[in-house]
């Protein structure tokens, strides 16, 4: 699973009132292909565009803050904003499993950043368990996390104390109460990855920046009506991740 983020996970003199942090998750057989076909779209943007192959489809950056990238008409940069979402909904056999914190309803102790980590880090785990990603096998299979260069102290730390102790309250018809299922399914601690080096880390930045802006987009995205690309990724959103929302998107 590849994660980026989008939204500032502060709750005090933050410029936003949402935080998302999205996994895209692909199979390791499945992989390989995958980057086959990353690599061929942005031969196609270089092609069509001119955007080089150093330069990463960074989406916030990419429409604000351009630098030697306002050489390509803004619609254009969009335009490749756009296709990105295209090309990775075609692909099937990948998921994003996506959390989105509410920072409006929180109190002032409410740990943005864990909260959003430990609900995504479970929903992959579950996910696993449970065999609802493609090329899921009868047997015990395990998943790796890359994230995107962040708190990586703390993410470590958070993933290592869910290997003993992860709390899993009991469903109301049930009991009260919790579980302890302590998280077996995710190996080693997350690799971090430099966005600008890893397909697969733009991929992840695309869907969280496409599903900000479906909540608070900026001026631009709604003048272009660009605040609906999200659903474009519908095809290949976990839906299982959550019983309460249809397209399967955590809310907290």
């Amino acid at each position: 699973m590849y994660v980026d983020e989008s939204g500032d996970p502060g709750l005090v003199g933050s410029p936003t009132e949402h935080f998302l942090l999205t996994g895209l998750v692909v199979h390791e057989l499945d992989w390989r292909r995958t980057l086959e076909r990353l690599l061929d779209f942005r031969r196609r943007m270089n092609n069509t565009f001119g955007l080089l192959w150093r330069e990463e489809i960074h989406c916030s950056t990419l429409l604000s803050r351009p630098g030697d990238l306002v050489r390509i008409k803004r619609n254009d940069r969009l335009t490749i904003i756009r296709g990105f979402a295209n090309e990775l909904a075609s692909m099937t056999h990948l998921r994003i499993v996506c959390v989105h914190v509410d920072k409006r309803s929180k109190q002032a102790d409410y740990d943005v950043f864990r909260m959003a980590w430990k609900a995504l880090i479970q929903r992959f785990a579950n996910t696993i368990a449970s065999r609802n990603f493609p090329r899921a096998s009868l047997q015990h299979e395990t998943g790796m996390i890359f994230p995107d260069r962040t708190d990586e102290a703390r993410v470590e730390r958070l993933l290592g104390k869910m290997r003993r102790f992860n709390p899993i309250p009991n469903r109301a018809e049930y009991a009260r109460g919790y579980r302890n299922i302590p998280l077996d399914q995710v190996i080693e601690y997350p690799s971090f990855r430099d966005s600008h080096r890893s397909q697969f880390i733009q991929a992840a930045d695309l869907a969280a920046f496409l599903m900000y802006q479906e909540l608070a987009p900026s001026a631009y995205m709604r003048r272009k009506g660009a605040q609906s690309y999200s659903a474009r990724l519908t095809p290949i959103l976990c839906d299982s991740a959550s019983r309460t929302d249809p397209r399967g998107i955590v809310r907290l």
